[in-house]
């Protein structure tokens, strides 16, 4: 495994959509706080394009990634939002100069199709806000990013959850989306967990949906060898009239309750303002207290 060289004063950061279409306005704020942190920006020749809800055809899409992967002046690329297409670009992207040069790749939600991908290659990436939201998010979410990609050390605390399991382990974390990890078994970009921290989150997904999902990870052994859990946030879920009868978390916790590993609940990644970094596949420290949760990593 080879970590990305952290980013300088004057380094250039690409910024790419790899799936919904964006506007300047939707990430003029983000451009404006990521110059204030000395970064020249670089905005995808395909930023902007539109077709349908995309940003740009699945060729210019795929495209647009390679010519940031390949060009060594640029130091990160950040996508710039989610939403769905991804995936559509994934297989004709050539990953060969990453692995040869890493450099950090950064988005959260649909962007965990790279996370996955990237894992399997041996390659860090970083679980973070992107450009779409720099406006709403916490000074705390904003500043995670930007200490991870100015090399400082992360230290994340948070409060406690009665569904908590204790415990204290070392691991490489792997994850994202929840509803991204299950699209992806059984594909080139499926994750493996045998010996790592799985870290998931998701949004606006139905309660029976999410019941579903955990057994489709379960029934595919992402549980069996693994060596912790973290579940950020279960943002907006959805119930139908006739009520399921479980929260989220009561759902996500029924499906791992046999097993013995440590696993928080309620930590500050994911969908929410206070969304803080979490770099994915490197080794970390997650302890879980009675009276306090927190994650190290040091890089």
């Amino acid at each position: 495994m080879k970590i990305p060289n952290k980013i300088k004063v004057g380094d250039k950061i690409g910024l790419i959509s790899t799936a919904r279409k964006i506007s300047i306005t939707e990430i003029q704020p983000a451009i404006d706080i990521l110059k204030s942190w000395g970064l020249k920006i670089i905005l995808s020749e395909s930023l902007f394009y539109e077709d349908h809800q995309f940003s740009g055809t699945i060729s210019e899409r795929t495209s647009a990634l390679q010519l940031m992967i390949d060009d060594p002046s640029i130091n990160a690329i950040l996508c710039a939002r989610g939403g769905y297409g991804t995936v559509q670009i994934i297989d004709g992207v050539n990953f060969n100069n990453l692995t040869k040069n890493p450099k950090w790749l950064i988005g959260y939600s649909d962007v965990t199709v790279l996370h996955s991908h990237l894992n399997r290659y041996g390659i860090p990436s970083l679980h973070a806000t992107m450009p779409i939201n720099f406006k709403n998010n916490s000074k705390d979410a904003l500043s995670s990013l930007k200490n991870i990609l100015f090399g400082k050390k992360i230290f994340i605390n948070c409060s406690t959850n009665s569904l908590n399991r204790l415990g204290r382990v070392q691991a490489e974390i792997v994850g994202g989306n929840l509803s991204i990890i299950y699209s992806l078994i059984g594909s080139d970009s499926d994750l493996d967990t045998d010996g790592k921290i799985l870290f998931i989150e998701d949004i606006d997904e139905y309660l029976y949906h999410l019941d579903r999902m955990m057994i489709n990870l379960k029934r595919n052994n992402k549980f069996k060898q693994l060596k912790g859990m973290i579940v950020g946030g279960m943002t907006d879920m959805k119930d139908n009239t006739n009520p399921y009868g479980k929260s989220p978390y009561e759902i996500i916790f029924s499906h791992v309750k046999e097993y013995d590993f440590p696993i928080c609940f309620g930590f500050p990644s994911g969908h929410l303002t206070d969304n803080r970094s979490i770099i994915l596949g490197i080794n970390s420290l997650l302890n879980i207290e009675e009276n306090n949760v927190s994650l190290s990593q040091d890089f």
